[in-house]
């Protein structure tokens, strides 16, 4: 299994001198089998625009996974032009909100705030909700969990193929449930389930322990909660994800040292990154 991370970033894209390393797009994690162009895509934020490039012009035939319905999740879906060409396929699979998925959508993209619905990106485009459990999506094997996140139904994935797995926990507030032993958060069951024995965890790392305090409130996660949890669930590695729109290449960096003595590898995601497992 090949992982694109297409977009890191969180909240809002971004653009600036100190901030071009890791890049400004927004979450889109795209994942191809062996030898194949990527078929599955975890989120459409801004950094599904990325993804039209590694189709070599190809139409995307494929289903955007979308974790949650913030438009940092959303947005990137009317300017993805693999998903425009003649012979496109884009099934886009929400969490299930109790109505109709493409109704729902629209209100993140509809007139006034945007000139068209959902429905009017193409005809291959269709739409559909997804309950918790274990699903197959374009030959991987997917299981969604719910976990907590402020401001609408949000889903974790634990994504397998060919004996590779990965857990993406792309936006997650575990304070939601309890404070946890060290106060950054709740170790809770469905986070620890989808995390089990992982080859790589992708995980909101959008504070610091020291920021959470004054921030908890957007429904984020610190660097240690992800850390811990890993360690917790045996996965084999982390992957911060969802970086603070204001924080710096350097910054990134400095929050990664943190962990150079980790018995885990923990690294920090950047828009271009490609990952084997």
């Amino acid at each position: 299994m090949r992982l694109y991370f297409c977009g890191t970033r969180g909240s809002t894209p971004v653009s600036g001198l100190n901030q071009g390393r890791y890049g400004g797009h927004t979450s889109a994690v795209a994942l191809a089998h062996d030898g194949q162009v990527p078929t599955l895509v975890l989120d459409a934020g801004t950094g599904l625009m990325q993804l039209t490039g590694l189709l070599d012009g190809a139409p995307f035939r494929g289903t955007l996974l979308l974790g949650h319905l913030h438009w940092d999740h959303t947005h990137g879906m009317p300017f993805f032009a693999g998903g425009l060409c003649p012979g496109h396929r884009v099934e886009v699979v929400i969490p299930e909100q109790g109505a109709d998925a493409e109704q729902v959508l629209a209100k993140a993209f509809s007139p006034p705030h945007f000139p068209v619905f959902p429905g009017e990106l193409g005809p291959g485009w269709s739409f559909r909700g997804l309950e918790p459990g274990e699903h197959q999506l374009e030959g991987f094997t997917v299981q969604a969990l719910e976990i907590p996140h402020k401001g609408g139904r949000t889903f974790g994935y634990r994504v397998s193929s060919g004996g590779a797995s990965l857990a993406y926990l792309s936006d997650h507030s575990p304070l939601g449930i309890g404070p946890g032993a060290d106060g950054l958060g709740e170790l809770h069951e469905n986070a620890l389930a989808l995390a089990d024995g992982v080859d790589l965890l992708i995980h909101d790392a959008q504070h610091t322990p020291e920021e959470l305090p004054a921030l908890a409130f957007l429904g984020h996660s610190a660097t240690d909660y992800v850390v811990n949890l890993a360690r917790a669930a045996g996965a084999g590695g982390v992957m911060l994800f969802h970086h603070a729109p204001t924080r710096t290449d350097d910054e990134i960096d400095a929050m990664t040292a943190r962990f150079a003595d980790a018995e885990i590898p923990v690294l920090a995601a950047h828009d271009g990154l490609v990952v084997e497992l």
